[in-house]
């Protein structure tokens, strides 16, 4: 271990924008924080028509945040600047329910820049699945 650091919340998800840490805590709250320090240098809340909670794994992509909401098949694509839902990412159904507990949830996002391809899984999942987003008109 290098060193230790603690924060007054809780550590649900963490991303990074190449220049700051980008962390969830469950709430409607993203905190951005110094890399070097860990300390806190903004916070924005997340919003669609009302506050959005429960945000939880968190990636970076292409500018916007995309969270997954713990316990619910889905993933908000954020504007971080204003907190502003600019999308949601459907994925009822995605895996197979009958093997489902409260802690079998989707809770797993990374994104290979390289190849463009999108990645999900959750907590005690056997499957990873490449997904597309296609925009619904």
């Amino acid at each position: 271990m290098l060193r230790e650091f603690s924060y007054p919340t809780e550590g649900w998800g963490i991303t990074n924008d190449g220049s700051q840490l980008i962390m969830s805590d469950g709430t409607a709250t993203l905190y951005f924080l110094d890399p070097e320090t860990f300390e806190k240098v903004g916070q924005v809340e997340v919003h669609d028509d009302e506050p959005v909670t429960n945000l939880n794994e968190l990636e970076y992509i292409n500018g916007e945040v995309y969270a997954n909401i713990w316990g619910e098949e889905k993933i908000a694509v954020i504007d971080p600047h204003t907190g502003q839902v600019k999308g949601w990412i459907d994925l009822t159904g995605i895996y197979n329910q009958e093997n489902r507990d409260s802690n079998n949830v989707l809770n797993g996002i990374a994104y290979d820049a390289e190849g463009d391809r999108l990645f999900v899984t959750g907590k005690i999942w056997s499957q990873l699945f490449q997904i597309k987003v296609i925009a619904l008109k």
